[in-house]
């Protein structure tokens, strides 16, 4: 098993572990009841997962002696809403024979958009109760599942309702990706290039010489692959917990990524595609930046080839460009007014930019994805 510690000093009590090894998910009761011992638990999950690995968990913590409440929700997107929240309120609130109490956890159990959901219900019931995250998907596991930004959407824009509540423990049974539709596991590696381009060359190389083992779910692989993005992502979160700095890059590819997501209504495109097509568009925006700060154009057929070879998304003719730039001006990386770009200087570094003019904006999205 890998274990990696995070360590947030800016926030009280915020150090905790990502453990990354198969056959976690029958351990939860176990561990759960080490960190956040309570009468009862809530497992929250949505309907592509509750199927799979709610009885498994559930199991695991009736056997180490909770009492468990349980939410499944409809799985997608679109489905993580305020309303959806109220709907876990009154499904914990209140039960009888004992609702939900301050000590009670709160463990989400699936992918990005289950962790979010079950986190925003935890930092915000009873005024915060204790949070276990259980990420049954590579980009949950590499990504949303760590750091502690939790929320919910609203019409306007992508996650604009949230807090931040860190978890008491992640665990990432990596055993669970096997079940995972090929499309959502070429989601997470999205994110896992993400990481590469903004901060470790030698994990872009790596991605790139394994990607059959990737596919083929290789135990060491995985589990060397989700530490390594644990641990870049653990870095920054601790330097900058509350995204006032460093953290911002981590949004690299979200800023066009986000925008694209709500014109195609949350639908039509997976976040991990969406954010593929954010990286292509913000490397061309990198590549009209002058020098020193342009993205070299070899770094860019790098970024497109490796894309293309694990499957992802590298243009979309039909996108409407002009609903794009608007959804981007609600983005909640505005300051003062301002849009931010996390814009690589080459593979293993980026760096924030705010003044772009808005026809270079323009000219990212129709060069990068329309052409």
């Amino acid at each position: 098993m890998e274990s990696i510690r995070i360590n947030i000093p800016a926030v009280a009590a915020s150090t905790y572990e990502v453990r990354i090894a198969p056959g976690l998910l029958g351990r939860l009761g176990e561990i759960t009841q080490s960190l956040a011992p309570a009468p009862s638990a809530v497992i929250i999950s949505d309907s592509n997962v509750a199927p799979r690995y709610l009885a498994v968990a559930k199991g695991s913590l009736v056997a180490a002696g909770y009492r468990v409440m349980e939410h499944v929700f409809p799985a997608g997107e679109e489905n993580k809403t305020i309303q959806t929240a109220v709907e876990i309120f009154g499904a914990v609130l209140g039960v009888k024979g004992g609702g939900i109490e301050r000590a009670t956890p709160v463990i989400a159990l699936g992918g990005g958009v289950v962790g979010d959901m079950a986190g925003f219900v935890a930092a915000t019931v009873l005024r915060g109760v204790p949070f276990i995250q259980v990420p049954t998907t590579l980009l949950a596991a590499v990504d949303a599942s760590v750091g502690g930004k939790v929320a919910v959407d609203h019409p306007t824009g992508k996650n604009l309702i949230g807090a931040f509540h860190q978890p008491k423990v992640v665990l990432t049974d990596i055993a669970t990706f096997a079940t995972l539709p090929p499309r959502e596991f070429r989601s997470g590696l999205a994110e896992c290039i993400k990481h590469a381009v903004i901060r470790d060359a030698s994990l872009f190389a790596f991605i790139a010489d394994n990607v059959a083992r990737i596919f083929a779910c290789d135990v060491a692989v995985l589990t060397e692959l989700v530490a390594r993005n644990v641990a870049i992502k653990a870095a920054i979160v601790h330097e900058d917990p509350f995204e006032k700095s460093v953290r911002a890059l981590l949004n690299f590819g979200h800023t066009y990524g986000h925008a694209i997501e709500n014109v195609q209504h949350y639908s039509g495109v997976t976040h991990g595609e969406a954010v593929a097509l954010g990286m292509i568009a913000a490397a061309h925006l990198a590549c009209m930046q002058p020098a020193p700060h342009s993205f070299p154009r070899d770094d860019l057929h790098k970024l497109i080839a490796l894309l293309n070879v694990v499957g992802l998304p590298t243009s979309c003719p039909d996108l409407d460009i002009d609903r794009t730039l608007a959804a981007m001006s609600t983005d909640k990386k505005v300051r003062s007014g301002k849009l931010r770009f996390i814009l690589p200087t080459h593979i293993g570094h980026a760096q924030v930019v705010t003044d772009i003019p808005p026809d270079l904006v323009r000219a990212a999205l129709v060069s990068g994805l329309t052409r």
